[in-house]
């Protein structure tokens, strides 16, 4: 059940809820209280329970390449005008999430997608200060009633409540609000403790014996109209990794490039950091942010991820399967800027990889590399569709 009232029961003008009837009415709605759900039965050894949630002590400063104002991890629905991290009295740490609704009909809801497994427990948990605020989770196959406090009477408060994912759960959205006309709330030391996803592979190919090849273009800064009409005279199906600040500023190139049936828009981070260099937290953030900024964008939510300059490590994987990514794919050859680089004995293979990038070169970039997979015997073809 949502911790959301239908529009139809939500404060409006001078009739909305006071603090007391609003806690009324959601007792009323079965919400005064967290659901209690048994785990489905389970074999083996069980995995270490984590914590999931991206950013959770909210100190990871945002990118200059990430939406603007954003908070990392986090999707405000009032955006900066509300919610922003702030160093005043945080539970833990040095920072914590202060948010002020903009006005009376807004809860100032912050919330997140977190990857779980099927069938199996989480306790979702965060500290809070202020009246009236909620933690809950929504996507989890199951009812699950939000934790609550009418007041926390100016300290820190933990809620709690836990949730038994439903067999085809791959992910919750987790969340967290006030309530109308009830004033700022903070937010600190969020978790979803529970077994996380299995690491995504790491491939520099595609495991297929099928004649063929696949084309992916990084980045995104330089689009040029050479490279999209070479794209649609040749009906190439093109696997594109934007980065995504050009790929927001320029929506319309990136849904034009990857209208070829098999076309797909992938994950490639926020930022282009080297993620061996950041923490796993960090590296999450990299993955979800871009994950999240590109599913706004596009309406279909990447599950391939391509480390920035092929560097990534253990965590990598984690963070990346955290994020949903089932994939970390590197290439094998490399037709950017000019080159033609396989990275294997012979010519093109079946199954192969090309990488390019998004470069005032992609034009003669993509002719040659077609001409490759011709000499070779092979045709270009859409990656989302062999990773499954």
């Amino acid at each position: 059940m949502s911790s959301r009232l239908p529009a139809t029961a939500r404060p409006t003008g001078a009739a909305r809820l006071s603090a007391l009837a609003a806690g009324a009415l959601l007792a009323v709605c079965g919400l005064a209280a967290p659901a209690s759900a048994d785990p489905a039965p389970t074999t083996g050894t069980p995995a270490a329970a984590v914590n999931l949630a991206t950013n959770p002590g909210f100190e990871i400063p945002a990118s200059a390449l990430a939406d603007w104002g954003s908070v990392p991890g986090w999707r405000c629905t009032g955006g900066p005008a509300e919610a922003a991290a702030t160093t005043t009295a945080p539970h833990s740490g040095g920072s914590a999430l202060a948010v002020t609704p903009a006005n009376d009909d807004s809860n100032g809801e912050c919330a997140q997608t977190v990857s779980v497994r099927p069938n199996t427990t989480y306790t979702a948990s965060a500290w809070v200060r202020g009246n009236y605020v909620y933690l809950g989770a929504t996507g989890t196959g199951r009812d699950v009633a939000p934790a609550w406090t009418q007041s926390t009477n100016g300290g820190w408060q933990q809620l709690t409540t836990r949730f038994t994912t439903g067999p085809t759960a791959r992910t919750v959205r987790l969340y967290v609000h006030g309530w109308y006309q009830q004033g700022p709330f903070a937010v600190d030391d969020v978790r979803v403790d529970g077994p996380a996803p299995a690491p995504a592979t790491a491939a520099p190919s595609v495991p297929t014996s099928d004649k063929v090849v696949f084309f992916t273009v990084d980045d995104g800064w330089q689009r040029t109209p050479e490279a999209e009409k070479f794209i649609a005279d040749h009906q190439l199906p093109i696997t594109a990794f934007p980065l995504p600040m050009p790929a927001a500023t320029d929506p319309d190139f990136f849904r034009r490039v990857t209208a070829v049936p098999g076309s797909s828009i992938q994950d490639h981070s926020v930022s282009h950091p080297d993620l061996t260099t950041l923490s796993p937290a960090e590296q999450q953030v990299e993955i979800c942010d871009a994950r999240d900024s590109l599913t706004r964008t596009f309406g279909t939510t990447p599950t391939v991820f391509r480390p920035p300059y092929f560097t990534w490590n253990a965590d990598t994987l984690q963070a990346a399967a955290n994020c949903g990514m089932r994939t970390v794919l590197t290439a094998d050859a490399d037709f950017s800027w000019g080159a033609s680089n396989i990275w294997h004995e012979g010519t093109l293979s079946p199954g192969d990889v090309v990488l390019m990038h998004w470069t005032d070169t992609l034009a003669t970039d993509l002719q040659r590399a077609l001409a490759a997979a011709d000499a070779a015997g092979l045709k270009p073809a859409g990656l989302a569709s062999y990773l499954g």
